[in-house]
């Protein structure tokens, strides 16, 4: 009687073509993963550098107001936005030219620093002695998808981040559509005293 003779098995070896595909899937969805957590975070990070820009910009302003002797008096210079001024930076000006040219350049600094912000200063209401200073700047220009945001989407974002204040006029003074913004008040100085008898005069010691 012949004998039948079994198959024998084999034991696997190396990996079917799905299990290289559901691996491959797998390690696509990790990497994924990986790149979207350094993208937040490199946005948070660009968020933390233009908000501390804004608040070294205001901090600039504010220096300028201290070297301004009359800075005090001439508030309404300002709350200006110039076209041009004298160059005081070569010649000596009162301190009302100064104020002008102080506040062209910074606004120009602020151009550079921090592109298509938007900046507001003001007279609060109550506070007749010092400066609101308000910058707002556009936060991302585009989502996950790598597509821009829509309004509402840019309403979405920066809603949670927005600020105010009243200007001396009783008006609000709100931050830009679709703009993130810092505010800040800054004191002005006052050095000038009246000279001579009748009071019309200023000194105002440098």
């Amino acid at each position: 009687m012949p004998m039948t003779q079994l198959p024998v098995r084999r034991p696997q070896r190396g990996i079917t073509l799905v299990e290289s595909l559901v691996a491959i899937v797998v390690m696509a969805l990790g990497i994924l993963g990986i790149l979207g957590v350094q993208m937040r975070t490199l946005t948070d990070t660009q968020a933390g550098v233009r908000r501390a820009q804004a608040i070294r910009l205001i901090e600039d302003l504010g220096e300028r107001l201290q070297n301004n002797p009359d800075a005090l008096g001439n508030l309404s210079a300002y709350t200006a936005t110039p076209t041009s001024s004298d160059n005081c930076a070569s010649t000596a000006c009162a301190p009302d030219r100064l104020a002008t040219y102080d506040i062209k350049q910074w606004r120009t600094s602020v151009s550079d620093a921090l592109p298509g912000s938007q900046v507001i200063v003001f007279i609060p209401q109550g506070g007749p002695r010092q400066l609101g200073v308000l910058i707002g700047w556009s936060e991302t220009r585009y989502n996950q998808d790598g597509k821009s945001f829509t309004t509402a989407e840019k309403a979405a974002l920066t809603a949670p981040l927005t600020v105010s204040g009243t200007n001396s006029a009783g008006a609000a003074v709100n931050c830009p559509a679709n703009l993130i913004c810092h505010l800040q008040y800054i004191q002005p100085t006052q050095r000038c005293t009246p000279w001579g008898l009748g009071g019309g005069a200023l000194y105002c010691p440098n």
